[in-house]
């Protein structure tokens, strides 16, 4: 597994700040952030403009671009992401299920949508990844599976985030092992109760909450898992650099831990 973290725990500072701390804290690679309001990063609209810098920075720090993170299923922005992606070298776009819990008619709205932009991943030769997310139409792992039984474009790979299925009532554990088969890009981060939202940034980082991470590390090495493991912290956009620094090593030395202690490093 190679380990990154989100971009958008640095969403308040530059993308070079999020370089450079990202890669002193020991991790493999970076997810770029191109989630609008949370960060300057990735900005689609200006995707050209940034390409090349972006490019400099991961060849100046060392980090791999593992993926990039762009909620929307809007298909004017997501086909700029993949553009993007490949001029770049990005080879997963990570967006949202959209939809609302219990609402079938945008379930199945959802599903559509997720088809017609695996198509277009499937041009651009890159993947799209989506994952069950609290409040939208896939949200836990019944939907997850229905979604994945919908969905058989070889472009297509859940996303799976153990907070979110924490916060559906699930154990992470479990779910991981029913939908392994198919993912293709995990988000990683910790959780302390099982509310709506996943708590302040600094309880997000991995060790500080509830959920076994061990066991959910331990059951991705066991089931073949080699893609990304990407911390995704958010809320930290008021956060001063030491603050997001401190998240991203922390965070980073419990994953590290969690694969030695599985074996898988």
């Amino acid at each position: 597994m190679k380990l990154g973290a989100n971009s958008v725990l640095f969403g308040g500072h530059s993308l070079e700040i999020a370089f450079k701390y990202i890669a002193l804290a020991g991790y493999d690679g970076i997810e770029l952030s191109a989630i609008d309001g949370m960060s300057e990063h990735l900005v689609l609209d200006r995707w050209q403009e940034l390409a090349p810098e972006i490019k400099r920075l991961a060849q100046e720090y060392n980090l791999e671009l593992l993926a990039m993170e762009q909620p929307s299923q809007d298909p004017v922005k997501m086909e700029k992401a993949f553009q993007a992606a490949v001029e770049i070298g990005i080879p997963i776009v990570n967006c949202g299920p959209g939809g609302k819990t219990g609402d079938e008619a945008t379930f199945q709205q959802s599903v559509d949508s997720i088809g017609r932009l695996c198509q277009m991943a499937e041009r651009y030769g890159v993947t799209l990844c989506v994952k069950a997310h609290v409040g939208a139409a896939i949200y836990n792992t019944p939907t997850t599976l229905r979604l994945m039984a919908a969905i058989t474009s070889p472009a297509f790979g859940v996303d799976m985030d153990p907070s979110h299925i924490y916060r559906a009532n699930e154990d992470p554990v479990e779910a991981i092992k029913a939908v392994v088969r198919r993912v293709k890009h995990v988000h990683i981060r910790d959780c302390k109760g099982r509310q709506m939202n996943p708590g302040k940034p600094e309880m997000q980082a991995n060790g500080r909450g509830d959920i076994n991470l061990l066991g959910y590390v331990a059951a991705l090495h066991k089931a073949g898992y080699t893609g990304p493991l990407n911390l995704e912290v958010i809320g930290a956009k008021a956060y001063d650099v030491t603050q997001c620094a401190i998240i991203a090593a922390e965070s980073r030395g419990h994953m590290q831990a969690c694969l030695q202690a599985c074996g898988a490093r």
